[in-house]
């Protein structure tokens, strides 16, 4: 587990900003994002694929509620004869009850610069509804235009440009060349595959 301080809410409970394995994550903020990704995606089931070493962030008050939570998704992808250590976002969600005060951002951001700082991630590479864009934004991330993502499996790809699949990619380069690694992936169709993965990011 690793911890920061996540500041203060608008009422002025302090939160802060814990990590975890998410294996490890403790049983009592497990059921809660359980129970949060219940809500957000009725039917869904909780977890992720452990070849994807999935790390949860949680922002949390000072009682233990879990206010926003999200998941952190590691892979290796081959792209234009290179190897990036690639990191994606997943089940981004706010507590309903708590939404529109900038929490999930603040926890979006928190995994920003986590991910910034840890020399094993080249970029971090997601997709997201498309009207969410700016809400990554907001917190760091800047949008591939034109870029899509082929996740799936390799007999099942699901692409983010599909039929009724409205999302946009986003991404952050922390190699040494970033605006070059970022030109190299504008525009184009990044398999994330070979491999398989069970969803996309």
């Amino acid at each position: 587990m690793s911890g920061t301080p996540g500041g203060t809410s608008p009422g002025g409970v302090a939160l802060r900003v814990l990590g975890f394995a998410e294996v490890e994550v403790p049983g009592r903020l497990a059921r809660q994002v359980a129970d949060l990704e219940g809500e957000a995606w009725p039917g869904s089931t909780p977890g992720h694929d452990p070849a994807l070493a999935p790390r949860t962030l949680l922002l949390v008050d000072g009682e233990g509620t879990v206010a926003a939570a999200l998941s952190l998704l590691r892979k290796e992808i081959r792209f234009g004869g290179r190897t990036y250590r690639a990191a994606g976002l997943s089940s981004v969600v706010t507590r309903t009850a708590v939404r529109g005060q900038g929490l999930g951002g603040r926890l979006v951001a928190a995994a920003r610069a986590e991910l910034a700082a840890d020399p094993a991630v080249d970029l971090a590479l997601f997709s997201c509804d498309r009207h969410l864009a700016a809400f990554y934004e907001a917190a760091g991330f800047a949008p591939l235009p034109g870029t899509v993502l082929v996740g799936g499996t390799p007999e099942d790809p699901l692409a983010t440009d599909a039929p009724g699949c409205d999302k946009a990619v986003m991404a952050a380069f922390f190699t040494a060349a970033p605006a070059r690694d970022r030109e190299a992936f504008t525009g184009v169709r990044v398999p994330l595959h070979p491999g398989g993965i069970d969803r996309l990011w």
